[in-house]
């Protein structure tokens, strides 16, 4: 290998937006396996017992958060919050059932991007770079903001789960 090659500047220079006067190079790449997930999923977010904000998250895949207002999707102007602190990732993921089936499904992730102050799901630490499953009720801490996340999962009833089910 060459002295000269940096094998980061083309994906720095590919993720870097230009914001008024100022670039911000974006922390987070979307996976390939990215997809809407076919069930809504909502995050409630709260300061105390007070409803702040409320998103519909499925309609992206990818919502990054954190304090800087120019690139975050879900703004927290907290300063603990790192200006890129973590993103939530709708993926698509294949599994083998115990019947040898191929199952697929879109599912929500949460992702800690090397945040100052960390990310906590159900008050267990999010470990920096890695994916970890979010389900419904979880809720999202950020550094040492007080305030909270709550996700809420919207199950889609099955045909045979109508008002007339079971008569």
């Amino acid at each position: 290998r060459g002295g000269d090659d940096d094998s980061g500047l083309l994906a720095r220079e590919s993720n870097t937006l230009q914001v008024g006067s100022r670039k911000v190079v974006l922390k987070y790449h979307e996976p390939p396996n990215a997809r809407l997930p076919s069930t809504p999923h909502h995050l409630y977010v709260f300061s105390g017992t007070t409803l702040t904000q409320r998103h519909l998250l499925s309609t992206q895949t990818c919502w990054l958060i954190g304090r800087d207002a120019t690139v975050a999707d879900l703004h927290i102007p907290h300063a603990s919050v790192s200006k890129q602190q973590a993103a939530i990732q709708f993926r698509h993921v294949v599994k083998q059932s115990e019947w040898g089936d191929r199952v697929s499904k879109t599912k929500a992730y949460v992702v800690d991007l090397e945040s100052g102050n960390g990310t906590k799901l159900n008050g267990e630490k999010v470990e920096s770079g890695r994916y970890v499953e979010l389900r419904d009720g979880d809720v999202l801490k950020l550094g040492r903001w007080e305030g909270e996340m709550v996700i809420v999962v919207e199950e889609r009833k099955k045909k045979d789960e109508g008002p007339w089910a079971g008569e």
